[in-house]
């Protein structure tokens, strides 16, 4: 892997994620979440999850990086979550349901992390995954083990 090209991609979706367009924020913070696990990426992302533009950009930025169903990923929407407004907590909300309502081996997996992270020493990430976890075990997911 290399690390420059790497950190120069997510310094040139963090500068598309301050665009005055929607789209392109909506177009970074999809692709940026693949990029979650950087330090230099954690901060564009959690301001494209709290976009305060356009809340599409919000769900379309929260959705990529619940798909990672890591914990770098739901580390970042668990702290945007814990200071995220009412209009923003439902569209991150729509976003997990998504992601986790289909298999339920997933929706274990979120849970696990959820409670994992729910004792985390940064207090935003510790009270947004006790609000995820409270999201997650209202869903019934679509598909399970046979």
């Amino acid at each position: 892997m290399d690390g420059d090209l790497r950190r120069a991609a997510v310094v040139a979706l963090a500068a598309l994620g301050r665009s005055d367009d929607w789209r392109d924020r909506a177009d970074a913070g999809h692709s940026l979440a693949g990029f979650a696990e950087m330090h230099e990426a954690v901060e564009p992302l959690l301001g494209l999850v709290l976009d305060s533009g356009d809340t599409f950009v919000t769900r379309r930025t929260a959705e990529g990086l619940l798909r990672r169903k890591d914990r770098a990923g739901l580390a970042i929407v668990a702290s945007a979550l814990a200071v995220a407004n009412d209009n923003h907590a439902d569209y991150i909300h729509t976003a997990v349901v998504d992601v986790f309502s289909i298999f339920s081996d997933d929706l274990d997996e979120g849970l696990r992390l959820c409670e994992e992270m729910s004792g985390d020493n940064d207090d935003r990430v510790a009270r947004g995954s006790r609000r995820m976890r409270e999201s997650l075990t209202q869903i019934d997911p679509v598909l399970r083990p046979s």
